[in-house]
């Protein structure tokens, strides 16, 4: 997660924190999140019809965590908004039902993400963490479905969920799928909010994480700003403290914006 920039970190979170197939990750619209997304209920309920899953057995529910919320968010606003205006630039976007939830990132024009573009930018996360050696072996020990294990592990360790019904926000078929569909989304939503899921040990972004989430939307690199500041300051190779970060970080931004009105003739 600390590797991964805001699209990536929207799509571990939402594997991690859902519990997705990355096919039908590849598949889910705005529409699946709009009324929960807008009205601010957290954790999102997010309804598969059984169309988009990898049997297309039945539909089912399943929803996403404060983390996959805050990252989602961020990334539908910037999209919104638009990054930079040179030729690498992405345009701004009108986001309506049928807009794909996660956007394919080597093309301007707006089309969902494959499962393989998925796979192949999961992958290379783990090989950037370390975590697996590109080219070692023909099947890796770990893999991008692996991260759709976390959700089963983590509900299973963090509470007394009964099995069916982890089954069931997963998307496989039980014996018991009318039983646990007929409690209803109140209910599955009661009962996922109080494992308390989350990736990180606290559900909430940093300060700094937030300024730099809201510098990459505005088509910055954080990394690299906090890299120019510290060649600035004495026998540095890095910017250290917490404080001095959110200090660079809020400078840049600040700049940013003021190029942006400058430009626009506000």
């Amino acid at each position: 997660m600390d590797l991964a920039d805001l699209r990536e970190k929207v799509i571990v979170s939402m594997l991690a924190l859902g519990g997705f197939r990355l096919g039908t990750l590849s598949k889910l619209r705005y529409r699946h999140v709009r009324q929960d997304l807008e009205a601010g209920v957290v954790p999102i309920h997010v309804h598969v019809e059984a169309e988009i899953t990898k049997g297309k057995y039945h539909d089912y529910d399943t929803f996403l965590g404060a983390e996959a919320v805050e990252y989602l968010k961020i990334y539908l606003e910037t999209r919104k908004k638009g990054t930079r205006r040179d030729k690498w630039g992405i345009p701004p976007e009108e986001l309506n039902d049928e807009s794909p939830l996660v956007r394919d990132s080597q093309t301007k024009r707006v089309k969902p993400v494959t499962t393989g573009s998925l796979y192949l930018e999961i992958h290379e996360l783990f090989a950037k963490a370390g975590m697996i050696q590109k080219g070692s072996r023909k099947r890796y020990d770990l893999r991008p479905h692996s991260i759709r294990k976390y959700f089963r592990t983590q509900l299973g360790s963090l509470s007394t969920i009964p099995t069916d019904y982890i089954e069931y926000m997963m998307g496989h078929t039980i014996s018991t799928y009318n039983d646990v569909k007929m409690k209803g989304t109140d209910f599955l939503r009661n009962l996922y909010a109080s494992t308390g899921l989350s990736i990180r040990p606290k559900t909430r972004i940093s300060k700094i994480d937030q300024l730099k989430l809201i510098i990459e939307a505005w088509g910055m690199n954080p990394n690299e700003i906090l890299s120019r500041e510290a060649l600035t300051m004495p026998h540095a190779t890095q910017v250290d403290s917490e404080q001095e970060k959110i200090d660079a970080l809020n400078q840049a931004l600040k700049q940013a914006i003021i190029k942006e009105l400058q430009q626009t003739g506000i």
